[in-house]
Order: C-alpha cells, then sequence, then structure tokens
C-alpha cells in the first residue's frame, strides 16, 4: 500500500512538473528560428555568405508572416477541444475551418520561403536539398530541415 501511494505522489509531482515547464515555455522569436535553420542549412549545403544572409532574410520573414497564423491554430485546437467538450457540433465547424484556413495559410507561406530559398541556391546545392528530402521520407516546406512551427 505505502508502494502504490509512493508511486501515485511521484507521478503526480512528475505530471505537475512537466504541465508548469510548458506553461512557462516562450516561442523563439522569429530571427533566432531562421538563423537555426540557415545554420543547419549551411552545414549541409555549404551556403556562401551571401546565400547564408539572403535565406535569413527570407525565413525570418517567413517565420515573422506565420505568428500569427500560429497563434490562430492554437486557440482553434484549443476551442475544438472546448467545443467537443459541450457538443457544440457549429463550434466544431467553425473552428475547424479555422484550423483549415491557418494550416492552408502557413502552408503558403513556408512553401513561398522555400521557393525563395530554392532560387538563390547553386544547381549542385539544390540536388543536395533534393537528395535530402528523398531520404528524410517526404519533401516539401516541412521535409529536410524543415520544422512544423506549430509544435512549440
Amino acid at each position: 500500500m505505502k508502494n502504490k501511494l509512493t508511486t501515485v505522489l511521484l507521478t503526480s509531482l512528475l505530471a505537475a512538473t512537466s504541465m508548469f515547464a510548458q506553461a512557462t515555455r516562450t516561442p523563439r522569436d522569429p530571427a533566432t528560428m531562421a538563423q537555426r535553420r540557415v545554420a543547419r542549412l549551411t552545414t549541409v549545403l555549404t551556403l556562401t555568405t551571401a546565400q547564408q544572409q539572403q535565406a535569413t532574410n527570407i525565413f525570418t520573414n517567413s517565420a515573422t508572416a506565420n505568428a500569427t497564423q500560429i497563434a490562430a491554430l492554437k486557440t482553434a485546437h484549443q476551442a475544438i477541444r472546448d467545443a467537443v467538450k459541450k457538443n457544440d457540433t457549429a463550434g466544431i465547424d467553425n473552428a475547424a475551418n479555422t484550423i483549415g484556413s491557418a494550416t492552408a495559410q502557413l502552408t503558403s507561406t513556408e512553401s513561398k520561403a522555400h521557393a525563395a530559398f530554392f532560387a538563390i541556391l547553386t544547381p549542385d546545392q539544390q540536388t543536395k536539398l533534393d537528395a535530402l528530402k528523398g531520404m528524410r521520407g517526404h519533401g516539401g516546406p516541412r521535409g529536410a530541415n524543415f520544422r512544423s512551427r506549430t509544435q512549440q
């Protein structure tokens, strides 16, 4: 009995700790996200200094533009969870439409950034990037070296 109580208390303590840790996590700023992305791409593709500067601008602008959509997604996901609990079908439809719209906008912005980045690469770098995407299992803006910002 004492072991069960200890296990329950420890589990509760760990759960509470992780909840507080998640609640206090602050999202990274767009410039930091872009710098990390460019650093990874530089390592893999051997980007020149000029390409690094261009890529940083491209990805900073993309991340900045996506911030509003990411916030809308987080709010809509909470709204859909709340609507499910209330059996509010109109609320579910509304939140689902918001999620669809925000996801479409994120996909568009990311794809445009990826296209602008791809355009500054040499043919050899483009081939390397394409090969990397093939090894990761899927391409697109969230393929090789591209991470979904909605998971923050």
